[in-house]
């Protein structure tokens, strides 16, 4: 029984890093959402195009192209009300899956779905959002 406990305890102690490490992560890639939403509120696109992963900028190489397709789509992001975090999904390695429940102008309620990249100097950059009509439930 004493080298069962001894077991659990190391593995605890094993896993606790990691499961800090996901915390630190899911933190960050929060942030840079935020620091992104705020700046589309403060209407200031060079700095929100400055989250976007390279794969996106990929397909948008300058900022008016970007928000050519944010002010086309999603409104909702351009604008939102209010939002507040929902559900937190860790993907495969450097990927993070992480539902934002949004309040758009005219008061209807949606559901981004921000896909989360870790950049290889270790910041989190927007990789793709999906909007749908409706929020998701929360954590």
């Amino acid at each position: 029984m004493k080298l069962f406990r001894s077991a659990l305890i190391v593995a605890a102690l094993l896993f606790a890093p990691v499961t800090a490490l996901a915390q630190s992560d899911n933190n960050a890639a929060r942030s840079v959402i935020t620091d992104q939403l705020e700046a589309f509120i403060a209407r200031d696109f060079d700095r929100a195009y400055s989250f976007a992963s390279d794969n996106i900028k990929g397909f948008f190489p300058t900022v008016e192209q970007f928000m050519a397709m944010v002010q086309g789509g999603y409104l909702p992001v351009l604008r939102p009300g209010n939002y507040a975090f929902g559900n937190t999904e860790d993907l495969a390695e450097g990927r993070i899956k992480q539902d934002v429940l949004i309040r758009a102008p005219d008061g209807s309620d949606w559901t981004a779905v921000y896909y989360m990249q870790r950049q290889p100097d270790g910041t989190w950059k927007v990789d793709g959002v999906n909007l749908r009509k409706g929020a998701a439930g929360m954590t």
